[in-house]
C-alpha cells in the first residue's frame, strides 16, 4: 500500500507547475512594466477583453431573410460545451456584440448602460452567465492574462484591489504622458498603444493619498507598498 508521501510525489508529478506560477504570477511595478511592453494587450478596458474574448472563437456569416448577419461561435459552440447553446437569436446577439466592440473602440457605448430587456426565457440569464464563464477561461490563457494589485498592510498582509482593477491607473495624471511615452515606444499605428482610462477606485485613491500624505511618499515610493498579480 502506497503512503501518503508516495501519495503525493505521485500526485505532484501530474501538476503543471509551469501554468500554475503563471496564474499565480507576482511581482512589482517594474516587472509588470516589462510584461506591458512585451503584452500591451493585458491592460486592455473590460469591453476590450470581452470582445476580444468574443470574437477569438470565431464568426461566420450567414442569411436571415436573404440579409448577411453576422453569427458569433460563442454563443454557439461555447455555449453548446457548457450546455447553454443559444439557437434563433443570431441577430439580436450581432446587435449586443456590435455595442461590445462600438465600446471597446471607444466611440461612446462604454458609456452607457446596457440592459437586456425580452420574455421570460428569451436567454437573458445565459447570455449573461455564458459571457462570464468565457472571460472566466479567457483570463486564464496568454491572450486573455490579466493583472490587478494589492495594498501591503499592518503586519506585511496583502488587501488585494477590491474592483481588480488595471495597476497603471495607480500613476498620477502629470506623470501619464511620459509612462505612456515610454511603454508605447517604437510602437507602429496598427500594433496595439497602451493608454490610461480610468481613476483608481474610491478605495485606492483613499489608500494611496493617507500613504502619501502619512509617510511624505511620492508615486515612486508609494509603488513600494503595492504588489502586482495575476
Amino acid at each position: 500500500m502506497a503512503t501518503g508521501k508516495a501519495i503525493l510525489n505521485a500526485l505532484r508529478q501530474e501538476l503543471n507547475l509551469s501554468d500554475y506560477r503563471k496564474k499565480h504570477w507576482e511581482g512589482s511595478l517594474d516587472e509588470y512594466l516589462d510584461i506591458v511592453r512585451e503584452h500591451p494587450e493585458v491592460t486592455r478596458t473590460a469591453y476590450q477583453r470581452l470582445y476580444d474574448m468574443i470574437s477569438s472563437h470565431g464568426t461566420e456569416e450567414v442569411y436571415e431573410n436573404k440579409e448577411k448577419i453576422t453569427r458569433y461561435r460563442f454563443f454557439a459552440d461555447f455555449a453548446a460545451q457548457h450546455g447553454d447553446a443559444i439557437y434563433g437569436l443570431d441577430r439580436p446577439i450581432m446587435h449586443l456584440v456590435n455595442c461590445f466592440k462600438s465600446a471597446a473602440k471607444g466611440y461612446g457605448t462604454e458609456r452607457r448602460v446596457l440592459l437586456l430587456h425580452g420574455p421570460v426565457g428569451s436567454s437573458k440569464s445565459t447570455i449573461a452567465r455564458l459571457l462570464k464563464k468565457g472571460l472566466e477561461q479567457y483570463s486564464k490563457t496568454d491572450e486573455g492574462m490579466v493583472f490587478s494589485f494589492s495594498w501591503k498592510g499592518e503586519a506585511g498582509a496583502w488587501h488585494k484591489c477590491p474592483m481588480h482593477e488595471e495597476p497603471l491607473h495607480l500613476a498620477p495624471h502629470d506623470l501619464r504622458p511620459g509612462l505612456l511615452a515610454r511603454i508605447n515606444e517604437g510602437r507602429g499605428q496598427q500594433e496595439y498603444r497602451v493608454t490610461i482610462h480610468c481613476e483608481p477606485n474610491p478605495l485606492s485613491t483613499v489608500t494611496y493619498n493617507k500613504r502619501i500624505v502619512m509617510y511624505d511618499f511620492d508615486f515612486y515610493c508609494i509603488l513600494e507598498v503595492i504588489k502586482i498579480d495575476s
